[in-house]
């Protein structure tokens, strides 16, 4: 994206043409893979907005970062202009509300909204149409599955998407771009339609870090620039400054296919090969107990966020969000606030570990596995589950592939609030990675 940017801003791309060059792709490609919501006029609303930038910025040197850049957004996400469905059968407008605050910020940089990107019902568990543009007979993942298919078939360089479990992270590994989820409400969240809001993250996706930093420093709250380049003139031998590794014991990353943990060994060696630390730390030994609590407090504010909703249509679900719904509603008010205390407890326990460690940077496996075969899951979060129970940053790199050819990627896990650093460091990650590979 850095580059699409850098092009559009100094005039060797136009924005017009890029907007005709755009349409065109998606006429052509997206009934293949189906990224994008629908939409009548596209062309002619993104042509107008590309001929009112052009003569918005007519002197190259004052043209904002994102200049004439398309961003995919998603169905979750308000939009001026455009209808928000959150992936259901609503009738229109019953969820209409207030621009999103990322959408401001994006459009303040100069980006033009693309449109909606498909979204699992609610962002839930309900799957959208949506194919991965690798492997279109198995899911994209979800429930950011258009943002993440629409950047991994070359549609848009940049897409917002959500995460309340494992909704950036996984996708982004399933489609085998840059997925970057921030510390819990590092981007303001407003104007976005809620899951469950002890959880719900805005992030994006990209085809490379690079991207993913760009976007993150303009949409972020106090963006402390200079930050993400830590660790950029580390090489070899030369340790200083190098980030101390640490990867997670226990039965957590038990629940990763076998294949896919094979995968995680052989990438640790390749950072191990290249100089850099890596320590097995035990961290998560009551997973089981961290699961229910994070399940709790999830059904708990799901079936709270849709309570008006769903008493007016709820006829008009997915079976699937239903089930989840029913279930929140049988959770009790003290339980959610006994969960809410015991993560508490948790992000002190882990804070602890990580800094009797030493340990700068946790890593993972960004899913289970490859994506799984069909359309009927967005398949599993569970590797993104404690660290989006704990609200930490997170970033998923492209790791390689399975047998099949199906993407996999590196889930990379820094300190609350220290998303520069996540950033810079998991850069030299990628460097290291790209050079092994």
């Amino acid at each position: 994206m850095s580059r699409e940017a850098a092009e559009l801003r100094s005039g060797s791309r136009d924005p017009s043409e890029h907007v005709d060059r755009f349409c065109g792709l998606v006429e052509r490609v997206d009934p293949l893979i189906h990224a994008f919501v629908p939409e009548p006029g596209r062309h002619d609303r993104l042509s107008a907005g590309a001929r009112a930038l052009s003569a918005r910025y007519p002197d190259r040197a004052g043209r904002p970062p994102l200049y004439g850049v398309l961003v995919g957004i998603k169905d979750v996400v308000h939009v001026d202009g455009l209808p928000t469905h959150g992936g259901s059968a609503l009738p229109p407008g019953v969820l209409a509300g207030p621009q999103a605050v990322v959408v401001d910020r994006l459009l303040a940089a100069g980006a033009l909204v693309a449109g909606k990107t498909v979204t699992a019902e609610f962002a839930a568990s309900a799957p959208g149409p949506t194919r991965n543009p690798h492997h279109p007979g198995h899911t994209p993942g979800g429930s950011s599955s258009g943002s993440a298919a629409a950047v991994a078939a070359g549609l848009v360089p940049l897409a917002v998407g959500t995460q309340t479990v494992g909704s950036v992270i996984r996708p982004a590994a399933y489609c085998g771009v840059v997925g970057f989820r921030p510390t819990y409400g590092r981007i303001p969240t407003a104007g976005v339609l809620p899951n469950a809001p002890s959880f719900d993250t805005l992030g994006v996706f990209t085809a490379d870090l690079a991207g993913a930093a760009l976007a993150a420093a303009l949409l972020c709250d106090d963006w402390r620039a200079g930050e993400e380049r830590a660790g950029e003139g580390w090489a070899g031998e030369e340790r200083a400054g190098a980030p101390v590794l640490g990867v997670p014991g226990g039965s957590y990353l038990e629940r990763a296919e076998p294949a896919a943990l094979r995968a995680f060994e052989a990438t640790l060696a390749r950072l191990e090969r290249a100089g850099l630390t890596v320590r097995r730390v035990p961290l998560f030994p009551d997973f089981a107990e961290i699961t229910r609590q994070l399940q709790t407090i999830n059904r708990f504010e799901l079936a709270r966020s849709h309570a008006d909703w769903f008493a007016r249509f709820g006829g008009l679900y997915r079976p699937e969000t239903v089930a989840s719904i029913r279930v929140g509603q049988g959770v009790a008010a003290e339980d959610r606030a006994a969960a809410l205390q015991a993560r508490e407890r948790l992000r002190e326990r882990v804070a602890g570990a990580t800094a009797a460690a030493g340990v700068d940077l946790w890593l993972a496996p960004s899913a289970t596995g490859g994506a799984p075969e069909g359309l009927h899951t967005t398949g599993d979060a569970v590797m993104s589950l404690p660290w989006s129970h704990l609200g930490l940053p997170a970033v998923s790199l492209p790791a390689g592939r399975t047998a099949d050819g199906l993407p996999l990627g590196l889930q990379v896990v820094g300190a609350a609030g220290g998303d520069e650093a996540l950033l810079g460091r998991a850069a030299l990650l990628e460097r290291v990675l790209a050079e092994t590979a």
